[in-house]
C-alpha cells in the first residue's frame, strides 16, 4: 500500500499475454490496482481483482487513439491523480508472407511506422501525457526493451530491434528529464523467453546461453516489480538484462 493508506496503481500496455500477463498477475497479488491496456478486449483467462473493469482497449499504432486513451486512463485513476507506475510493455515484430524475418531491405515504409507507434512513440504519448500523476505519486516508469535492440537477431525484425534500441536511448534521456520531478525510469531488457511468440528455431539459441534455457514470465515480472518499488528508490536510468547471460 502507499503511505497515504490509498492502492498503488499500475499502468501497463500490453497486458494480454506473456510478459505482460505475468506482471499484472505480479502486481496484483501484492495488492495493487492494475489498469491494463491491449488492442484485445480483457481476455476471460485473465482472473486478476476489478480485471474487466480497469481494462482499456487501446490501439497503439494510432496515435489519435492512443492520445484518446490518455483522457480515459486520467478518468479512470478518479480526482486524486496519482500513477505510481507506468510499465510500457507493449511491442509488435511483423513477419514475411512466410513467417520470415524481415529486414532492412524488405521492410514497408507502413510496417516502419506501426511498429514504432507501437514499440517507441505510444511510451513517449503516455509517459509525457501522464507525467503529473506519475509527479504527484513519485512514481516509475519501466521500459521494456529487447536484446534485439543491442544485437542482431535471427527472428526479431528490423523495425523491431531499432525501435527497441530507440527506446533504450529514451530511457535514458527519460531519466535525466524526469528525475527533478521525482519520477524514475528504467528499462529491462529480455532475452529468449518462454511466451506463446517464440520462433521456431529457438532452441538452437537456448545451447548457446550460459544458463541453458529460456526464461521465465514470472522471472521477467518480479524484476519489473522491484524497479516500481521502494527496493530500487535510488536506482533510476538503468537498463537491466534479463536474459541468462545470452549478452555476454
Amino acid at each position: 500500500m502507499a503511505t497515504d493508506g490509498a492502492k498503488r496503481t499500475l499502468l501497463l500496455t500490453g497486458a494480454s499475454r506473456g510478459i505482460g500477463h505475468a506482471t499484472v498477475k505480479r502486481f496484483s497479488s501484492a495488492g495493487w490496482r492494475v489498469i491494463s491496456c491491449s488492442r484485445h478486449a480483457f481476455p476471460e483467462d485473465c482472473p486478476w481483482e476489478a480485471g474487466e473493469e480497469d481494462h482499456i482497449q487501446v490501439d497503439l499504432s494510432s496515435p489519435d487513439d492512443t492520445i484518446r486513451a490518455i483522457d480515459e486512463i486520467k478518468e479512470r485513476l478518479g480526482p486524486n491523480g496519482h500513477l505510481n507506475a507506468l510499465v510500457n510493455n507493449a511491442g509488435i515484430s511483423p513477419k514475411g508472407p512466410e513467417g520470415e524475418r524481415l529486414n532492412t531491405l524488405t521492410t514497408s515504409l507502413r510496417d516502419w511506422g506501426k511498429v514504432f507507434h507501437v514499440n517507441f512513440f505510444s511510451s513517449v504519448v503516455l509517459a509525457r501525457g501522464l507525467f503529473d500523476e506519475l509527479k504527484a505519486a513519485r512514481g516509475a516508469v519501466v521500459n521494456v526493451t529487447s536484446i534485439a535492440g543491442a544485437r542482431v537477431h535471427p527472428f526479431a525484425g528490423v523495425a523491431y530491434a531499432t525501435s527497441k534500441a530507440a527506446l533504450s536511448a529514451l530511457t535514458r534521456e527519460m531519466a535525466a528529464d524526469f528525475g527533478p520531478h521525482g519520477v524514475r525510469v528504467n528499462a529491462i531488457a529480455p532475452g529468449e523467453i518462454e511466451t506463446a511468440i517464440l520462433s521456431p528455431g529457438t532452441e538452437e539459441i537456448v545451447a548457446d546461453i550460459p544458463l541453458r534455457r529460456l526464461g521465465q514470465p514470472e522471472e521477467v515480472a518480479r524484476t519489473i516489480y522491484y524497479l516500481c518499488t521502494a527496493e530500487s528508490s535510488y536506482v533510476t536510468g538503468v537498463e537491466i538484462e534479463i536474459n541468462g547471460g545470452q549478452h555476454v
